[in-house]
This record gives structure tokens, C-alpha cells and sequence, in this order.
């Protein structure tokens, strides 16, 4: 099964209008295009991330497993991707339910596949200062567990999920992926030892591993509620239920934010890049461009008010800096450019554009 086949699901004699229709909607099925139909494991299906994956490999025609404990994923996730792509795309997804410190669930997991993305993660760095072990088990036992589970299966190329929050107190700006500081928080810490474990598995047991510095990835399907969600959709559900949206610091604090569309895209192509120039490479996954924190506020405030215009007059409020946060980030994408092909679709504009229907929609279904 090839991808100009598959791409309509069962539905022979699909007209190219119609294919290119679903390309101009979703550029990365474009990475799958005539390639046969693979085995993908992601973890972390049903996160926020994963589970966009899932939704890509699955548009494409690829077979997919998918692992989660839903300890921090949604079962609403896989069933809002299954409402999508419909049942026929359905039935190439398999989902084992378990948690990653378990070695046989990783095992299982693992075995058969072709590529694993490994998305899985306790995230937040206040939850790792707030709650240090159960973040460390998930994020650095569990990706021992499937970082060894992908090399017992046989899987030639390992590609995971790292963070900007490794570069520390690094000064330098843009970030560069050879020039890293003091990590500021124990999240920074663990993301920076896989990345150690990586290197080291790759080279003493001949792996391919891809890490991917996520810089602040936000788009459908992550969570607005709980204690250490994200700041785009905790800011929207925030301005939606008439609540205050509270700014850490003074709101010249700025980051990289990088719609998920791209994230998914970086993973897509660390996996299927013919080669990597060593056995380990990271690569920085953002856009390129800094937002500050107040400006961010305002892009938000304004697409949100275009239904609400009592809306475009909310201010913001202003309580202490985070402990663990970096005063500015700032990628440079130069390398996953030049090694991956990577190039960004949407600046954090147009990913607000496309992403604010979908926390609407999920805040008006919970009112």
C-alpha cells in the first residue's frame, strides 16, 4: 500500500482534486507520499502531541500503536482522532495501555515496529519541582524502558521528545544545539540525562537517536485545565469563562512558541531522513521567532474578541517570576533545516488562527 493509495482510506478511484485537497490541509501527509505502509509506535498517544501523530500517520495510511497510562493523557484525544479520520483509518491504530517504567508493556509496545516517536513524558517544570520523583520515573526510567525496548525490537532509528528548558542559564540567544548551560529545574535536569542516555545507547549499541528540543508547543488538544497546563490554552479558557489571566513577571519575558503542526512534522522527517551525520543528534524544533509574553496576551485577546468584543478590552495581571523559568528563548533552527529539511509552516500568528476554534469548541462542550 502506497500513500497516493491510501490516503482516502479504502476509497479507490479518490480524484486528485480531493488528494490535494487533503495535502493543502495537512502538508505533512506530503512526507509519506509513495512510501509504503510502515508501523509506527508513539508514546504518549493520547497526549496532546502524540495524539496529533497519531492523527497524521493514520491520514497517511501508516499503522500505528500507540502507549499511554492516561495518567496525564485523554481518552477524549484518540476518540476525537478516531472521529476523524474515520473507521476505516481506525482499524490500522492499536492501543496497548500501560506505563513506560514497565518493561514488558515497552516490550510489547515496541515490537514490529519500523519507527518509534517517543512522546511520553510527565511534563511542567513546576510540576517537577513541586513533584520530583513521580517526574523522574516517567521521564527518565520510563524512556530507559522504551529506549531499550526500541533497541531490543530491532527499530533502527529512535526519535524523541527533548526540551528547549535544557539550555538553561545558557545566555546566548538564538539557541544553538552544541552551546547549553546550568539547567535550572529538575524537568531541565531529566530532559538533559535522556539526551546523555541517547547519546550513549546510540554509540555502544549502534542506534540511531533523534532528540527534538521542543520550544513551547501549543495547538488543539492540549489540555486547558489542571494546575501546570500551558500558557496558550490556559490563557484562552482563562479569558473565556471570565476568569484573570495572570502573567508571571513584568511580560517582556518572550519564547519561541511553535504550533504543533511543525512538531509533528520535525518527528516525520527525523525518522525518515535517509541519515544522520552521527549515531546521536539533537535538533531544535521551534519557528525562529520571539514572542514576549504581553505580546502573546494580545494575539490571543484579539482573535478571541473577533466573537467576543467585550473581550478586547480585558487586561492582564502581573504576580512574581516563576521559579525554574528562563528570562527569554530563542531557537535557531538552522541545523534541523540544513539535516532534516525542517522548515516551519506557521508562525505563532497563524497556529493561534488554527488552534483557537479548537479550544473554544472543547471550553463551550465543558460549560
Amino acid at each position: 500500500m502506497n500513500m497516493a493509495a491510501s490516503m482516502a482510506d479504502g476509497a479507490p478511484g479518490e480524484r486528485s482534486a480531493e488528494a490535494a485537497a487533503r495535502l493543502a490541509a495537512d502538508p505533512n501527509l506530503a512526507l509519506l507520499v509513495g512510501r509504503p505502509a510502515q508501523r509506527w509506535l508513539v508514546t504518549g498517544a493520547a497526549g496532546f502531541i502524540g495524539s496529533n501523530l497519531v492523527e497524521t500517520l493514520l491520514r497517511a495510511g501508516q499503522y500505528v500503536t500507540g502507549l499511554d497510562n492516561f495518567v496525564t493523557g485523554h481518552r477524549r484525544n484518540l476518540d476525537e482522532v478516531r472521529r476523524l479520520v474515520g473507521e476505516p483509518a481506525w482499524t490500522r491504530f492499536r492501543l496497548v495501555e500501560g506505563d513506560l517504567v514497565d518493561a514488558q508493556v515497552c516490550h510489547d509496545a515496541a515490537e514490529g515496529c519500523d519507527h518509534v516517536l517517543h512522546q511520553a513524558a510527565l511534563g511542567s517544570v513546576p510540576r517537577s519541582i513541586a513533584q520530583p520523583m513521580p517526574s523522574f520515573a516517567a521521564n527518565v526510567e520510563g524512556f530507559l524502558q522504551i529506549l531499550e525496548a526500541t533497541r531490543a525490537a530491532g527499530v533502527r532509528r529512535f526519535v524523541y521528545a527533548s526540551s528547549s528548558s535544557v539550555y538553561g542559564d545558557h545566555p546566548e540567544l538564538p539557541k544553538v544545539e552544541h552551546r547549553v548551560g546550568r539547567v535550572l529545574s529538575p524537568y531541565a535536569a531529566m530532559k538533559a540525562a535522556d539526551e546523555l542516555f541517547a547519546d550513549t545507547w546510540a554509540r555502544v549499541y549502534g542506534m540511531e537517536c533523534a532528540g527534538l528540543r521542543y520550544f513551547n508547543v501549543f495547538g488543539p488538544r492540549q489540555d486547558p485545565e489542571g494546575a501546570y497546563a500551558a500558557v496558550v490554552p490556559r490563557w484562552i479558557a482563562s479569558l473565556l469563562a471570565g476568569e484573570p489571566v495572570w502573567i508571571n513577571g513584568d511580560g517582556q519575558t518572550s519564547r519561541d512558541f511553535c504550533y504543533v503542526a511543525n512538531a509533528v512534522q520535525a518527528n516525520l522527517r527525523a525518522a525518515l531522513v535517509p541519515s544522520l551525520p552521527s549515531p546521536h543528534e539533537v535538533f531544535n524544533v521551534a519557528v525562529g521567532e520571539r514572542t514576549t509574553l504581553n505580546e502573546l496576551f494580545g494575539l490571543i485577546r484579539e482573535l478571541l474578541s473577533r466573537d467576543d468584543p467585550a473581550l478586547a478590552g480585558v487586561e492582564p495581571g502581573y504576580r512574581d517570576f516563576r521559579a525554574g523559568d528562563v528570562r527569554h528563548s530563542l531557537a535557531d533552527i538552522g541545523r534541523a533545516r540544513e539535516l532534516l529539511g525542517y522548515v516551519p509552516s506557521h508562525g505563532v500568528g497563524k497556529g493561534l488562527v488554527e488552534a483557537i476554534g479548537w479550544y473554544v469548541g472543547f471550553m463551550n462542550g465543558r460549560s
